[in-house]
C-alpha cells in the first residue's frame, strides 16, 4: 500500500469550528480549531437585513446568542448587540469578512462556505459572497470552496466565482448524482452525511470526484471515513479526530 501523503489523506474539516471547547461559529471556536491542527474550517453564511454576510446556521438567532428573531430581518447593528458566546465570555456574531480575514493570515488551510437557503434575498447571497472573496484577493484561492444542499446556489457561484470549486451537498432523500449541476454546475465533489455513507460506501467518491462528509463525530466513524478515502471530513470535535488519526 502506498504511503499516505498529505494530498491524499483524509482532511479534518473544523465544522463550525472547534465546538468541542467553544460556541459554534465565534471567533474563539475557529481559532481554536486552527491552532489545533485542522486542515481547514467550515461556516454557513446567511444575509442580514442590511446585506451583510453573516456566519450564522439558523435562520432566527434563538439557539445561538442571547436574543431572538430571523437573522434576515435583523441590522448587522442590531445582530452586533447580541452574545454569541457564554455569559462568562460573551461574543460578537461573525461576518464573514471576519473569516476571510483570519484564514488569509493561514495559508496552508481551507475554508468551506456554505451557503444557507431557502432564504428571502435568494441569488443576493451568492453575489454578496462573490464579492466579499474578491475583496479580499481570494476569487481564484484553491483552498476556498463553496458549498451548498442548493442546486441553485450551485450554479450561481459557477457563474459568479467560476474558479471557486463547488461541492454539491446531497440529502439522505436525494440521489447522490445531480445531472443539471454535474453538466452546469461543474461540481469538485459530492457530499454525503455520516449516514448515508455508511449504508452505501459507494457513495464516497461517486463519480470520481473526492468526497466531503459531514458531520463525523463518533471516534468509530472518524476511523470508517478515513479508511474509505473521504477527502474532507467535517467534525464538531477537530481536537478528537486528530487524536483518533494520530495527527
Amino acid at each position: 500500500m502506498p504511503a499516505e501523503t498529505a494530498s491524499s489523506r483524509t482532511r479534518i474539516i473544523a465544522h463550525r469550528g472547534d465546538c468541542e471547547n467553544h460556541p459554534e461559529m465565534t471567533m474563539p471556536a475557529f481559532e481554536s480549531a486552527l491552532a489545533l491542527g485542522a486542515d481547514g474550517i467550515e461556516c454557513d453564511v446567511r444575509l442580514s437585513s442590511c446585506g451583510t454576510v453573516m456566519c450564522i446556521h439558523d435562520p432566527v438567532v434563538n439557539r445561538v446568542s442571547n436574543g431572538s428573531g430571523r437573522v434576515s430581518a435583523m441590522s448587522f447593528a442590531e445582530l452586533d448587540r447580541l452574545n454569541f458566546g457564554t455569559p462568562v465570555d460573551p461574543q460578537p456574531p461573525l461576518r464573514l469578512d471576519d473569516l476571510l480575514e483570519l484564514i488569509s493570515g493561514h495559508p496552508d488551510r481551507e475554508l468551506f462556505i456554505e451557503t444557507k437557503h431557502p432564504l428571502r434575498f435568494g441569488r443576493e447571497l451568492e453575489e454578496q459572497v462573490a464579492l466579499r472573496l474578491r475583496y479580499f484577493g481570494l476569487l481564484d484561492d484553491p483552498r476556498i470552496r463553496v458549498i451548498s444542499f442548493s442546486t441553485l446556489s450551485i450554479l450561481r457561484m459557477r457563474s459568479l466565482a467560476p474558479e471557486i470549486p463547488r461541492i454539491h451537498l446531497r440529502r439522505d432523500r436525494c440521489p447522490i448524482y445531480d445531472p443539471v449541476v454535474h453538466v452546469r454546475g461543474s461540481v469538485a465533489g459530492w457530499g454525503v452525511s455520516v449516514g448515508r455513507a455508511r449504508q452505501d460506501p459507494s457513495r464516497i467518491g461517486h463519480r470520481g470526484l473526492p468526497g466531503y462528509m459531514w458531520t463525523v463525530d463518533d471516534p468509530e466513524d472518524m476511523t470508517w471515513a478515513a479508511a474509505h478515502g473521504v477527502r474532507w471530513m467535517a467534525t464538531n470535535r477537530p481536537g478528537t479526530a486528530l487524536r483518533i488519526l494520530g495527527r
